[in-house]
């Protein structure tokens, strides 16, 4: 096989996995935006009609490390595939129901599979490729996260409140189904992990670097929606409160550039990748700390700080992957519930904050929060973020892809 198909990326297989991310992200927080129609469609106000926004991100959390260890003994396209007819079914139940109650538990199953299906993007779009490209197929396997958020989400709300907001989560079920019928036909089968290559939960915990990188994973999330959650508030310093929608927007593009330039760096520069997303948080959180109040400034600061978010996941997921080796999609599950976590303490933080001294110990905290991840990246040396390319997993660690590989090419381990 010459060198052009070994780094070739299977382009369609990749896209299927992107877009079914950006249809489980859209579901996650389109809700947010349309809070005032779906509380008046369901009778209920609108902080009840949040809490849609909030089960779903709790079923995530809670059922992304029981789920992947109770089904690493499946063949892995029917489970991803289940994960995706889950959020399929919960847009379908959202445009339908007339009751509160079915829509939320229609919620809570989409948010189960969800969690799962985040800790198995990562490993399958991985096992389709060599070594020397899995790093750019995850990049290109996340990208349907900051399109939803940069994109999607805008016009899933200018939808909903144009003509109604049903049939918002109509198209985007219809759109699943779409995503399913691809995934069918574009996704390798992969089988099971053998039962000798199933390392316990605890195990994985315990390999070098994977405890420091989920502490990294959940500091990270608590100093982004520290800050995040209240930046409509926080525009107001600058002039810029009328100008929120454009701001979010800048901060989109700035994300999927961000991935973009992640995948270009990923698979050879992984640790310089890490310390550079890390240090423009810092710098990004700076600025706004210091100069917050210059619309200019304001802009830089969101562009940085968004180019920064967009490498952030994926390079969490690359490092994770290499520490695990054969048990990376436990390690991908363990990072799926600590960002969760973090994503929850976040806004608690930011709320205490801003109930007690307003937006302007926001961006300091944050700026405190970055500062400390970047020094964890830096003495944790090489057992959380590899440098090299090649996949090696750290000493004690269990090779990552001879099973995988196998799978991918002997149809008696594989099903679906």
């Amino acid at each position: 096989m010459s060198t052009n198909e070994d780094t070739r990326l299977p382009w369609a297989g990749l896209l299927a996995l992107a877009v079914a991310g950006f249809v489980t992200v859209l579901t996650e927080t389109v809700p947010a935006g349309l809070l005032p129609q779906i509380s008046d469609g369901l009778d209920v106000s609108q902080a009840t009609a949040g809490q849609l926004v909030t089960v779903y991100a709790a079923g995530s959390m809670l059922a992304a490390i029981p789920l992947t260890a109770l089904t690493r003994r499946w063949p892995r396209r029917p489970v991803l595939l289940a994960t995706v007819l889950s959020v399929v079914a919960a847009n379908a139940v959202t445009a339908a129901s007339p009751w509160f109650a079915l829509t939320f538990t229609g919620r809570l199953i989409a948010g189960l599979g969800a969690g799962l299906q985040w800790a198995m993007i990562a490993g399958y779009a991985m096992r389709m490729v060599p070594e020397a490209s899995k790093g750019r197929a995850l990049a290109v396997s996340m990208g349907g996260v900051p399109v939803a958020l940069a994109i999607g989400v805008p016009v899933g709300t200018a939808l909903g409140t144009g003509i109604g907001w049903r049939s918002t989560f109509a198209v985007m079920a219809a759109i699943g189904f779409v995503v399913i019928a691809w995934a069918r036909a574009a996704l390798p089968p992969i089988g099971a992990d053998a039962a000798h290559e199933r390392v316990p939960v605890k195990s994985v915990l315990m390999q070098p670097g994977i405890a420091m990188l989920m502490l990294i994973a959940f500091a990270f999330e608590v100093g982004h929606m520290n800050m995040y959650t209240y930046i409509a508030s926080f525009l107001s310093s600058s002039g810029l409160e009328d100008r929120v929608d454009v701001v979010l927007f800048v901060f989109g593009i700035a994300a999927i550039t961000g991935l973009w330039l992640t995948g270009l760096f990923i698979d050879r520069h992984l640790r310089a990748v890490v310390l550079t997303a890390f240090a423009a948080f810092v710098g990004a959180m700076t600025l706004l700390a210091t100069l917050g109040s210059s619309p200019v400034t304001t802009f830089l600061a969101v562009a940085v700080w968004g180019m920064a978010l967009g490498a952030a996941p994926t390079m969490l997921q690359a490092a994770s992957a290499r520490s695990a080796g054969s048990a990376m999609e436990i390690a991908q599950s363990m990072l799926v519930t600590m960002l969760n976590a973090g994503m929850a303490a976040g806004p608690l933080l930011g709320g205490a904050l801003y109930a007690a001294h307003g937006t302007g110990p926001l961006p300091w905290v944050s700026l405190g929060v970055f500062a400390a991840v970047l020094v964890l990246a830096v003495v944790s040396g090489r057992s959380a973020f590899p440098v090299d390319a090649t996949g090696a997993a750290p000493e004690n660690t269990p090779a990552p892809q001879d099973q995988h590989t196998d799978a991918l090419t002997t149809p008696s381990r594989a099903s679906g």
